[in-house]
């Protein structure tokens, strides 16, 4: 059967050398070689390499085994070798080239001997389905392929299916993939596998987790299935796109053909296989770099086809029918089928199927009419169908049925005659079978109504033909309104709705029937039992009386129907809020103009917050009133309220929204009310604001009072004060009175806070108070240019009078400011000098009671230099220095000096001692032979001194015991020109980062170092910070923008000339 399955291609020559067999010893190579001639080949052949009968070597290629193939253009000749190294003794038995072009098939077998040791043999089961279309399995004892390049028969063969009988679109390996395990034995069974054990091998194999791959994202499915001639792609998805991929079919590398097309698609690779034939049922791999993905690849055969179609057949009754068709190949399955559904071929089936090579036939011996049909045949590969038709045998009528009119309830009598006599019929009335009763037989009809009235027919058995008679009953027109179950004749439809109104009427013939409304005639559907007014959306302009009309030629007939639209009421008028409290308001509204036809049961309110789309509700219960008070708002938050409608029909649509509102609350009363000053004609309130203010703010105080044993209250402050101190004017003198505050707010006034006691209006003298800062108890000081700004409160009643002196004389106005009020006094320098240093004495004086108090300012600057630096001694490496104290200490202590030095060869300066304190101090660690100079800054509490006192002399450092003669020289000329020595360099810089521009330049005397952008000199500009170190020259760009761009130049300049570099800069802005 296996061998059945292979389509071998007819043999012709092609090799022209064929491999020849040979034996080795274990662990020794060998080579086979066959060669084909391409003289007539438009392209390459395909080789394939295979042990025994069915191992494809192209598969096992590793360490011990190697396919090679080469073309010599001269010769037109192709090359192909098989290598085998270090053979092992399983290796022995024999093998096969197989050579493929086209249409064209060669083969050659050969022997492998491996001495001393004999071929091993291998078990394998191989289960096959040959009804059921489905994949044949072949499972092996080994696992196989674990190591490439082991010629056993461990392996998986190359699978090949069978052809397809039936194409059932059934993957058992999908199924068997996605099931539970438990589910494993049940699909075997049903659809006839054979081998589970084995299948189920494979099926771990797969299920394995695979190890995530480094150069694939995505790797080639385990399998792929394509029909033949079909297009397959193969598709791999790679985690790094740059690396190179190669295609293998069974081992060879694939080469880009008409028939193999590579493509590339994002991180896609894609093999693309045109026109699959047989011998691309085979195993691919790709490889990158060390990575490597394997499927297999199942190329289905071509279904069965069918050559000759069923043909119609036509014929009567008791005649034998014989349906013929042929399909394609011999001993194919086929099934037959009658109007879609499979015909029983049973030992008690009417219907007997044969078959003879590639003809098949359906025979029916006895036909009936239940015969009557299409017949089909279904093959895998196309279906056939062909009519079968069975008519009866010709009927004769001797005497045809009658058409008659009848009145109701008159007897009524239907006869006719046909040949042959013996044939039995029913009858039908309208396409109803005609049942006997005791009021009806078939021979005798009595006292007829309107419902004998229609279409009889007389059918005989068996037969197509049928016999026919109308019957006509006439009847005067009713119209039935009983049936509606309305009193009154009325009926109550909700607005919006659907109304139906099917009266039933009756008459024969069929009355013509005409709906009124008023004078107007309106459209209806009539119908032979009823007529029926439809309104598919009721409105309220549908209410009315409805009249209708029946006429025939019979007689006439009248009726009135009342129609009662009642729909849900208008929306309530917008309600109105006269009165908002702190969470609360009151609302009234008035009812709908029209009630809808139905009593208003009561009103849904709802509010919602101004600025919000989303309204809530407020009652569950029906709101009988037309008032309502919303609770539980928030204060300060504008509101809006619509009211609903409810009757027994529904809610009506809101009304128009309020007019917005906000719950407002008034303060809490103010706090602290005390009195600050009284005079003989004035009274000073202060207190503290309320407690709780609310959303509505506060809006002012208002002040009132009155005569103590009154209540007659006066506001005190025509206007409303926001601050919380007032002084009521124009008091009677020693009168007393009560005062109290109202805050007042959107909402209106809070409770008042009243004084306990009553005032009394009289000035009580209060001596005066210096209450000096704890800061200004010690020397205040400040450094020269600084402002100074002190403020000395005091208290005294009436208003104290305040004055300054200094050293016992006035302040001078132009050089301090001094402004004082009812309880402190200020005294200003804008601009401090050392001359502003002194006692500052203040004097405050009520009447005869006085108090001073003394302020000393500070005015401290920069000290002056140390005086008459002088080198004392110079003894080995050390220097002893003496100075005395600067001249001008800068109105401050002096704290400490600095001493620098500085080597005669290049006058840098550097620092050997900060903050030192004394006058005096020896300088150690000097270099032996150099000559210093040295200098020292004096230090208060505000910094060092601008300048520093020079020694005249210098300090030589001899080495002791040596004396050294200075030789002359001739000075040599160190100047030189600017020169740049490291141009500047055009630069990319983002917007938004400092920039940097370098370059280096040399010359002697140090040169000055101008800046130019677009040849403009950069000048106190702080988007721009210089530097120049050591001849090293740098720009630094704070932040550029796109306009900062340009050419920039730096140019050297000094007494012997001058030099200049230029560069470019370019800002770009920042991306996204």
């Amino acid at each position: 059967d296996i061998d059945k399955q292979i389509e071998t291609p007819p043999l012709s020559t092609l090799l022209i050398e064929k491999p020849q067999g040979g034996s080795i010893t274990v662990g020794g190579d060998i080579t086979f070689i066959a060669k084909v001639e391409a003289k007539d080949l438009l392209r390459k052949p395909t080789i394939k390499w295979f042990k025994g009968k069915w191992m494809d070597l192209a598969s096992k290629t590793g360490k011990h085994l190697q396919l090679k193939e080469s073309f010599d253009r001269f010769t037109k000749i192709h090359t192909f070798e098989m290598h085998i190294i270090k053979a092992k003794e399983n290796y022995a038995g024999n093998y096969r080239c197989e050579v493929t072009y086209k249409d064209k098939f060669d083969s050659c077998s050969f022997d492998l001997e491996v001495k001393g040791v004999c071929s091993p043999t291998h078990q394998f089961t191989i289960s096959t389905e040959t009804c059921t279309g489905i994949k044949v399995i072949l499972s092996f004892f080994s696992e196989g392929q674990e190591d490439a390049g082991e010629l056993d028969f461990s392996g998986l063969l190359k699978h090949r299916e069978p052809k397809q009988e039936e194409a059932p679109e059934v993957d058992v390996w999908e199924i068997l993939k996605n099931a539970r395990p438990d589910e494993y034995e049940k699909i075997a069974f049903t659809y006839g596998i054979t081998d589970l054990r084995g299948l189920l091998k494979r099926l771990k194999k797969t299920k394995k987790e695979e190890k995530k791959s480094e150069a694939f994202a995505k790797k080639l499915d385990p399998a792929y299935q394509v029909d033949k001639g079909g297009k397959i792609r193969l598709i791999v998805d790679m985690a790094d796109p740059t690396v190179d991929l190669k295609w293998y079919k069974n081992g060879q590398e694939i080469r880009p053909t008409p028939k193999y097309i590579f493509e590339h698609k994002g991180t896609q690779r894609i093999l693309v296989i045109n026109n699959c034939q047989i011998n691309d049922d085979a195993a691919y791999s790709v490889t990158a770099g060390e990575e490597k993905s394997t499927t297999e690849l199942f190329v289905k055969e071509l279904p069965i086809k069918i050559v000759k179609e069923l043909e119609p057949v036509k014929t009567t009754v008791n005649e034998r029918i014989e349906l013929e068709c042929e399909v394609s190949e011999e001993g194919a399955k086929v099934k037959w089928m009658k109007n879609g559904v499979e015909v029983p071929t049973g030992v008690r089936s009417r219907y007997r199927v044969k078959c003879e090579g590639t003809k098949h036939w359906l025979i029916i011996d006895d036909a009936i009419k239940e015969d009557t049909a299409t017949y089909s045949l279904m093959a895998t590969g196309g279906t056939t169908e062909a009519r079968v038709q069975v008519d009866l045998k010709p009927l004769k009528i001797l005497q045809d049925l009658q058409d008659i009119t009848i009145k109701l309830g008159q007897p009524m009598k239907l006869h006719c005659e046909i040949l042959p006599v013996n044939v039995p019929g029913r009858w039908y009335r309208n396409g109803q079978l005609i049942q006997p009763s005791e009021r009806l037989t078939i021979l005798h009809r009595a006292n007829c109504t309107l419902h004998d009235a229609g279409d009889y027919t007389f059918v005989p058995e068996g037969y197509s033909q049928s016999l026919s008679a109308k019957v006509h009953i006439i009847d005067p027109p009713r119209v039935h309104l009983e049936a509606l179950n309305a009193p009154d004749n009325t009926v109550t439809i909700v607005a919006g709705n659907k109304l139906r109104l099917e009266i039933p009427i009756s008459g024969e013939p069929a009355p013509r029937v005409v709906w009124m409304k008023g004078e107007r005639v309106i459209r209806a559907e009539t119908f032979p039992d009823h007529t029926c007014l439809t309104i598919d959306v009721t409105e309220r302009e549908d209410s009315g009386n409805y009249k209708i009309v029946l006429q025939n030629e019979a007689g006439e007939d009248t009726a009135s129907v009342k129609v009662k639209v009642v729909d849900i009421p208008d929306a309530p008028g917008a309600p109105l809020v006269p009165v908002v409290g702190g969470d609360w308001c009151s609302m009234t509204w008035d009812p709908p103009y029209y009630d809808g036809g139905s009593p208003i049961l009561g009103y849904f309110i709802e509010r919602k917050k101004k600025q919000s789309s989303r309204w809530m509700r407020l009652n569950f219960d029906l709101c009988k009133e037309t008032t309502f008070e919303p609770k539980k708002m928030i204060e300060g938050v504008p509101y809006e309220v619509r009211v609903f409608a409810v009757n027994a029909i529904g809610v009506s649509k809101p009304s128009e929204p309020s007019k917005a509102f906000v719950p407002l609350a008034v303060t809490s009363e103010p706090t602290m009310l005390i009195v600050d000053d009284v005079t003989d004609t004035t009274v000073t309130m202060k207190w503290r604001p309320p407690e709780t203010i609310g959303a509505a703010g506060l809006d002012g105080y208002q002040i009132e009072y009155c005569i103590e044993g009154t209540d007659d209250w006066v506001v005190a402050n025509k206007e409303l004060i926001e601050k919380t101190k007032f002084t009521i004017t124009d008091l009677p003198p020693e009168g007393k009175i009560l005062v109290r505050v109202k805050a007042i707010n959107a909402a209106g006034a809070s409770q008042p806070r009243t004084t306990q006691h009553s005032i009394l209006v009289k000035e009580v003298i209060e001596p005066p108070k210096i209450r000096i800062p704890r800061h200004l108890k010690q020397t205040y000081t400040r450094m020269v240019g600084e402002v100074v700004n002190l403020v000395v409160p005091f208290v005294g009643k009436p208003r104290p009078k305040v004055t300054w002196l200094k050293d016992d004389q006035p302040v001078e106005p132009k050089q301090v400011s001094i402004r004082n009020s009812d309880c402190d006094s200020i005294i200003f320098i804008r601009k401090a000098e050392r001359k502003h240093s002194g006692k500052y004495h203040m004097t405050v004086q009520v009447e005869n009671h006085v108090d001073t108090a003394v302020v000393d300012i500070q005015i401290v600057d920069l000290p002056g230099p140390p005086q008459c630096v002088r080198i004392e001694e110079v003894w080995g490496e050390n220097v002893a220095l003496d100075w005395t104290p600067p001249k001008d200490n800068g109105n401050a202590p002096i704290t400490g000096y600095t001493i620098q030095k500085a080597d005669k060869k290049t006058m840098e300066w550097y620092t050997c001692v900060e903050h030192y304190h004394r006058t005096c101090i020896t300088i150690g660690e000097l270099v032996v032979g150099n000559e210093y100079f040295f200098r020292i800054f004096s230090e208060n509490m505000v910094g060092l001194s601008e300048s520093a006192t020079t020694t005249k002399d210098s300090a030589v450092i001899v080495k002791e015991g040596m004396y050294l003669k200075n030789p002359e020289y001739i000075d040599y000329d160190f100047t030189e020109a600017p020169k740049f020595t490291q141009p500047l360099i055009n630069t990319f810089a983002i917007a938004g980062y400092n920039a940097s521009l370098n370059c280096s330049v040399r010359a002697n005397p140090r040169p000055k170092v101008i800046w130019m952008k677009n040849k403009i000199t950069i000048l106190d500009d702080p988007r721009y910070r210089m530097f120049s170190n050591q001849g090293v020259c740098t720009l630094e760009i704070r932040k550029p923008s796109p306009f900062d761009g340009g050419v920039y130049t730096c140019k050297a300049i000094n007494e012997l000339g001058e030099a200049q570099v230029d560069c470019k800069l370019e800002v770009k802005g920042q991306s996204l």
